[in-house]
């Protein structure tokens, strides 16, 4: 299937006192793989900033907290594509850990000129880039 995976460690600076992973850094870890997503694809989120001005920003999110990761613990972060616009494009991705879900998100991304934050089409590379990510399973959101 056409989907990305990216796997990191949880480090101390992850975690709470107790050593579960905080919920925040869920999108932390999720961000690296989106970013690694479109790197391995040839299509680094920095030249886009750097070529045309432009950025992806995160102008929706959905989470569902499965089960927590621990200090230490290996995840891994696979991303994939469900929808993408003119501007804009959704994302699914599921953390997970050991081989049981820990995470599942929906992300939505719109494409903006980083100078005065507007609404910016996809150029062509990047929507060559996310396309390839499209998954071929007919998953649903599970909240």
């Amino acid at each position: 299937m056409p989907r990305h995976d990216a796997e990191f460690r949880v480090y101390y600076e992850d975690t709470d006192a107790g050593g579960v992973m905080y919920h925040a850094k869920y999108l932390a870890f999720a961000e690296r793989g989106r970013t690694e997503a479109m790197r391995s694809l040839g299509a680094p989120v920095s030249d886009l900033l750097d070529n045309f001005g432009l950025g992806f920003f995160v102008s929706a999110l959905r989470i569902a907290y499965r089960r927590p990761v621990r200090l230490d613990e290996l995840v891994r972060v696979t991303t994939w594509l469900q929808s993408l616009g003119g501007a804009r494009c959704r994302l699914r991705q599921s953390i997970t850990c050991e081989g049981t879900v820990a995470a599942d998100l929906e992300v939505t991304l719109a494409c903006i000129r980083v100078a005065d934050n507007k609404p910016a089409r996809i150029p062509p590379l990047w929507r060559g880039v996310l396309g390839g990510l499209v998954s071929d399973a007919a998953e649903q959101f599970v909240s």
